[in-house]
């Protein structure tokens, strides 16, 4: 098989790809062996009709059709490995030549020929890791945070009491809604527990409650947030049945004990203070993943691919029902070109720094996503292996596994210009050794004994590897 590649633009290229005769010889005769267990011809049993009286019954421009679409997808992937494509959307394929639709000599028969058209994902080159830094923000805990923490954990602790004064911004309130439109009630509750602040059921109800007392009314016009009647403009009465207010354990010793496994408030005090140093060291990771993602994508111009890109769009807005809405398909056009330009860079990174995905780093990952699906993970992997969606898994764990990587190459400081560790949460080089070898043992201990392979439970009778 001979190919070509014209690169039309950045992001798309057109393939000529020539197929032999022979080539194309055990589709052909896959489809005379198909025709063949379809069609009913006298004096022959089903399956064993002779090609040459499907040529006469059927036509061999038929039969021609039939391998040419069940052999093109093939010879489509094989070229797109030959020339180290990377597509990321579907072809546009157009037939341009057939092998001779009768029979002929051997070696005169013809060949198919066929082009593609498909976007690409484009060539950038990235600056060199070493020469970049960061700067995120100190890890500094103050008081503050400390009694923030504190006032979190005393609100679990709480309890609700009944007021008699107006309600306040945090209290909870019983609250009887009605909405109507044009006079027409569209939608009523009665009995909802509310806590003023929240803004978690209709735009301007915070505002109506502040200041109402139970057993009195008011009237606020508001957006539907939901049922039939989403988007519009309604007049909704609402009704303080009953004002409360949560009253707060006092910080003591006694509230140490019953919150925690301390004795003490100070002890309790400590910890919280610890804690919220971890959650900032943390977030000082994302903020450093954050710029590094913003600081190459200023660097490097991405093209993205236009066809891709409306596509998702489309797919989008048609979930939502929305595709007229042009003011929304600006919003998630841009959305899109951002996701997809992040997807350009962070694949062409995990490239650059020869990023592998381990049997247990994909695990890891699948199990911890099944979690936020609330599936079991065996039936989330198998969904997801029956979809073919297992190669996108592995992509996703390389894109995180680049950034970490990356990150190790990057100088981070702190706003003082203080070098920042972020090892617990990115890893270290000799972390990763140390895994590949354990994969690589995990591997050789399956290769020896079959039975050992525990990721059969996941992945079926394939192994992990053959899927990823």
């Amino acid at each position: 098989m001979k190919s070509a590649v014209e690169t039309l633009d950045p992001t798309k290229v057109k393939l000529t790809v020539e197929v032999t005769y022979d080539e194309l010889k055990p589709s052909i005769d896959h489809a005379y062996q198909h025709i063949a267990e379809q069609v009913t011809v006298p004096g022959f049993r089903k399956g064993k009709v002779p090609p040459r009286i499907i040529d006469q019954r059927v036509g061999r421009p038929a039969v021609i059709e039939h391998a040419v679409n069940e052999g093109l997808s093939g010879f489509y992937a094989e070229a797109v490995r030959e020339n180290k494509l990377r597509p990321m959307g579907q072809p546009a394929v157009e037939v341009t030549q057939v092998p001779g639709l009768v029979p002929a000599a051997a070696g005169e028969e013809g060949e198919l020929h066929f082009t593609a058209e498909v976007e690409v994902r484009p060539e950038i080159t990235l600056p060199e890791l070493d020469s970049l830094s960061v700067t995120v923000d100190d890890v500094e805990v103050s008081d503050e945070d400390v009694a923030a923490r504190l006032d979190a954990l005393r609100e679990r602790f709480g309890s609700l009491v009944g007021v008699d004064r107006p309600a306040e911004s945090g209290d909870f309130v019983v609250i009887d809604l009605t909405a109507t439109i044009d006079g027409e009630q569209i939608d009523q509750v009665s009995g909802t527990s509310y806590q003023i602040g929240s803004g978690n059921m209709l735009e301007g109800l915070d505002e109506a409650l502040v200041g109402l007392s139970s057993g009195e009314t008011t009237t606020f016009e508001t957006e539907l947030a939901g049922g039939d009647r989403k988007g519009e403009k309604a007049l909704v009465s609402v009704t303080a049945t009953g004002v409360k207010e949560r009253q707060l354990p006092e910080v003591d010793d006694e509230f140490a004990q019953l919150a925690s496994e301390f004795d003490t408030i100070d002890e309790l005090k400590a910890d919280l203070r610890e804690q919220a140093g971890r959650i900032k060291a943390s977030n000082q990771a994302v903020q450093a993943r954050d710029l590094l993602v913003e600081k190459l994508t200023a660097e490097v111009e991405i093209p993205v691919p236009a066809g891709v890109v409306e596509a998702e769009v489309h797919r989008h807005l048609e979930s939502e029902g929305r595709l007229e809405d042009d003011e929304h398909r600006t919003e998630v056009t841009e959305q899109a070109q951002t996701a997809l330009r992040n997807q350009i860079l962070l694949d062409t990174l995990a490239e650059q720094l020869d990023i592998k995905v381990s049997q247990s780093e994909l695990l890891d990952y699948l199990v911890s996503a099944s979690r936020q699906y609330g599936m079991d993970p065996n039936t989330f992997i198998t969904t997801l292996d029956q979809q073919g969606q297992i190669p996108a898994m592995v992509a996703e764990v390389a894109r995180s596994k680049a950034l970490a990587v990356a990150l190790r190459r990057v100088a981070v400081v702190d706003g003082s210009g203080a070098a920042v560790d972020l090892s617990e949460f990115i890893g270290t080089d000799e972390e990763d050794a140390a895994a590949d070898q354990a994969d690589a043992a995990a591997e050789a201990a399956v290769a020896a004994d079959p039975a050992t392979d525990v990721s059969s439970v996941a992945f079926g009778e394939d192994s992990a590897d053959e899927k990823a």
